[in-house]
């Protein structure tokens, strides 16, 4: 079953939030051993963040502790060379995040460095392998990991819906109304514009109300979590 494509109202739109899905590519701005932010080139208007929690914007960076984090996860599903790594998480992120070699191996390095990795070289290529200490931290950082994977994938989806929004592809879908791209219904996209735009709108509420709307937001995280918790 096939549906013209259409923009949900209020969902991100428009020529500057869409191109193709690749970004421009930023220098390492500190070293992976310093902790600090690796580059990262931010989806304009999305609503999807690393860290903190706050959403990614304009020149957003992903923390060298992230990226690290990310590729431990990558080298407990396969040992793999650098590259690899760099094609994986462009792959997964739908090539919203893929960041350089520049970023990536002096990562990895460190990670050499801490005993959370271990290399094997076979020429001018090394193999990275996830070593013991690197999975106690793994596993010390599940949530987390699997939080920032989750984002990626979503911002993957993100990016295949409004490439076939702009391309002008009609969607096909599943028997149950789902885009068999994104695995994404017309409900559940005009659900989340609704909120953000409805959170927009009490963002300078006075604190009774906000007081209100949180706890209305409690109440739908709780009843949202529970088939997950079930």
């Amino acid at each position: 079953m096939r549906h013209s494509p259409h923009f949900p109202a209020g969902f991100p739109h428009g020529g500057s939030h869409f191109r193709g899905g690749r970004q421009g590519r930023h220098p390492l701005h500190a070293s992976a051993a310093g902790g600090r932010s690796s580059g990262f080139a931010g989806h304009r208007g999305g609503p999807d963040g690393f860290g903190d929690g706050r959403g990614w914007t304009r020149g957003r960076k992903v923390s060298a502790d992230d990226l690290q984090l990310m590729l431990l996860g990558l080298l407990e599903q396969n040992p793999s060379h650098g590259y690899e790594l760099i094609k994986a998480l462009g792959t997964l992120s739908n090539g919203y995040y893929s960041p350089s070699p520049g970023m990536v191996y002096p990562a990895l390095t460190y990670l050499e460095e801490l005993g959370y990795a271990t290399v094997e070289q076979a020429g001018a290529k090394k193999r990275y392998h996830l070593a013991e200490p690197g999975r106690a931290h793994l596993d010390a950082n599940r949530e987390r990991l699997s939080l920032m994977f989750d984002k990626l994938r979503h911002i993957a989806r993100k990016m295949e819906w409004m490439r076939q929004a702009w391309s002008g592809e009609p969607r096909e879908t599943g028997p149950e109304g789902e885009d068999l791209a994104t695995g994404w219904v017309e409900e559940y996209v005009q659900a989340h514009s609704a909120l953000r735009h409805a959170l927009l709108k009490t963002s300078g509420a006075a604190p009774a109300e906000q007081r209100r709307v949180a706890a209305i937001l409690r109440r739908a995280v709780r009843e949202i979590n529970e088939p997950a918790c079930s």
